[in-house]
Parts: C-alpha cells; structure tokens; sequence
C-alpha cells in the first residue's frame, strides 16, 4: 500500500501564471508560503515556499479569482519531474500538483469563496458560485 497526499493552507506569494498546453488544456502555477509551526531562535515564524501546479477547470478558475497574498487550501499529491536545462544540465524539481483547491480569502462581499473541487466538473454539494452546501439546521442529524 502506499499514499501520496499532500494538504497546505498558505499564501500566494504572487499572481498565478495561467497557461496552456498545445492541445488547449489549461495548467496555472503559483508558489504557496506555509508557516512553519515553530519560531526560530529569535522568535519569528519562517515559511516554507512550496511551488504548486493545477490543471484544466481548477487552474482556470485559480488563474480568475486569486491574487497574490490570498488564503487557499491545497489538497493534492506530490510530484518529482525532472528535465535538462540550456546548459545540459539535469534540473529536479518537486513540486505539488493540486486536486482540490479552497479560497479561505474573504471577497468583497465578506464571504469565502470555493473553486473547483475536481479538474474536469463541479462536485455535488459546491455550485459554480462557490456558495458550498445548502442545509439548513434543521436538516442535521444532531
């Protein structure tokens, strides 16, 4: 058996980069700050600064709804790629390659927006504006 999942709250360090492949498909890049759960020896909070990837629905909605310095949630899986630069050199690079993706950054209107939970559709229970489940308390079990 064997799992490959990462999970990461943190903040855009700059505007995402949206991009598409040659056949048309959507992949948008940015780079997450995640606070370290500890200060250093002169009390301050270092963050590490991990590159994310996302694909198709997600990286478009990414690329339209969050800024630098935004609050996201990123669920996905780990990735080591590895390619050969101009100089001939073998360059790697480990990176997230996000599945899921949640706006924690309040909007305008003071309420959180949510992307695209899956590349390809919405899932049940989150709508295309992002206003997630539409329960009231009566209909919870306790």
């Amino acid at each position: 058996m064997s799992l490959n999942q990462a999970v990461l709250i943190g903040r855009l360090t700059k505007d995402p980069e949206l991009r598409y492949t040659p056949s048309g498909v959507a992949v948008a890049q940015f780079t997450l700050a995640v606070d370290r759960p500890f200060t250093n020896q002169n009390g301050e909070r270092e963050a590490d600064f991990i590159p994310i990837v996302v694909w198709k629905a997600v990286a478009e909605n990414v690329a339209n709804y969050v800024k630098k310095g935004h609050q996201v949630a990123v669920t996905g899986r780990i990735q080591v790629r590895n390619y050969e630069n101009n100089e001939g050199c073998r360059v790697y690079v480990t990176e997230v390659v996000g599945q899921y993706v949640q706006f924690l950054t309040n909007t305008s209107n003071g309420t959180s927006q949510t992307g695209d939970r899956q590349n390809s559709t919405n899932n049940k229970g989150t709508n295309s504006a992002g206003d997630g489940w539409n329960i009231s308390d009566e209909d919870l079990p306790f």
